[in-house]
């Protein structure tokens, strides 16, 4: 098994009514998140993010003429104990890149490694998201309903 780089991208997705798309893990069913991911070899955080979000959600935003926001944000945070076999012997910490990108709520959404999805509103993710890091990105970046 290939070890994750120890460094990803966190994208946060919002729909126009400011409604944000969280997912269910299928390994902690009560882990709901954003879209995540590690970096590949040579890959530039920007383009985990748009890998990432086809990936996960079956968007494909360059095709739709979508931007992925950079907002040139990074976190640093502990590995879960329970993932950290993942990456390489020792690696404690992880690196993320904070992105966010708007999307309409029509837009299909297929999953490939989630249980599920819902869009909720800023308060729901809120209280709902496991990873603090991911809060503070909904909280920072998802705006508020006018």
């Amino acid at each position: 098994m290939a070890y994750k780089k120890p460094e990803s991208a966190l994208v946060v997705l919002f729909d126009e009514h400011h409604r944000v798309l969280l997912l269910q893990r299928m390994d902690d069913a009560s882990f709901w998140q954003s879209v995540t991911g590690a970096l590949e070899d040579g890959e530039m955080p920007i383009e985990t993010a748009y890998r990432e979000v086809a990936e996960e959600t079956g968007i494909d935003a360059k095709a739709l003429g979508l931007s992925i926001t950079n907002h040139a944000k990074q976190n640093q945070y502990v590995i879960r104990e329970r993932w950290r076999h993942r990456y390489p012997p020792g690696t404690l910490h992880n690196t993320e890149h904070v992105f966010s990108l708007q999307v309409s709520s029509k837009t299909p959404i297929t999953l490939t490694e989630h249980l599920q999805y819902e869009w909720v509103s800023k308060d729901e993710a809120l209280a709902r998201l496991w990873s603090p890091s991911n809060k503070e990105a909904v909280s920072l970046f998802v705006p508020s309903k006018a």
